[in-house]
């Protein structure tokens, strides 16, 4: 899975978004987490630096060869063990019942169908595990009229097969999540920005399924 261009223009800009408050979402996304964490499109690492030492290991999942590039340099910075894997959503290198905590962070809105990477974040997850989610989402009123336009024509291309118009909290409920922490927002926090709208929060696996 190659985007060349838009990989490249996402590992300069992704520093300059986290000095300008995405950090701070990346810290409330990771803390509290332990054991082992599989995290899905990791793009260049820019989560690795903020993950707590009570996590055992990372495996951190990115398809696009120039930010996993960028990740496995990333990795080697990081303060818990990660180590990088090639390997999409819909599809991921784990055994079933296998990890403690899924992690998405800015990339349900590009994986082709979010159910399949759903369903696949659930079953690698022990029952009782948690999926921890950081994402930009569906708008409402006539942002959501902008989203539509652009996804059905210019921005899917430019930027890596990202979507603007998802409802994310809601497959994450039809995957047979439970959510019990949800955060909305807009970053950033003004202006005219179809991207703006974000959810960060966390959802179980539930012990029975």
């Amino acid at each position: 899975m190659r985007h060349p261009v838009f990989a490249r223009i996402y590992a300069r800009v992704r520093p300059q978004m986290d000095d300008h408050g995405a950090a701070e979402h990346r810290r409330r996304l990771l803390a509290g987490l332990t054991g082992q964490v599989v995290e899905v499109g990791a793009g260049d690492g820019g989560n690795f630096a903020h993950y707590p030492v009570e996590v055992t290991s990372v495996i951190a999942v990115e398809p696009e060869p120039y930010l996993r590039s960028k990740a496995e340099q990333q990795a080697v910075k990081a303060p818990v063990r990660v180590e990088v894997v090639n390997g999409t959503a819909d599809r991921l290198p784990l055994e079933s019942d296998s990890v403690d905590a899924v992690v998405t962070s800015l990339v349900l809105c590009s994986v082709p169908d979010q159910a399949v990477a759903l369903a696949e974040a659930f079953r690698i997850l022990r029952p009782g595990g948690e999926l921890r989610f950081y994402e930009h989402v569906a708008a409402a009123g006539r942002m959501a009229s902008v989203q539509k336009a652009l996804d059905a024509t210019i921005y899917p291309p430019l930027a890596g097969g990202c979507h603007l118009h998802r409802d994310t909290a809601a497959a994450i409920t039809a995957a047979a999540f439970t959510i019990t922490d949800l955060d909305r927002f807009d970053f950033p926090p003004t202006g005219f920005n179809p991207a703006a709208p974000h959810i960060l929060g966390r959802a179980i696996r539930s012990e029975a399924s």
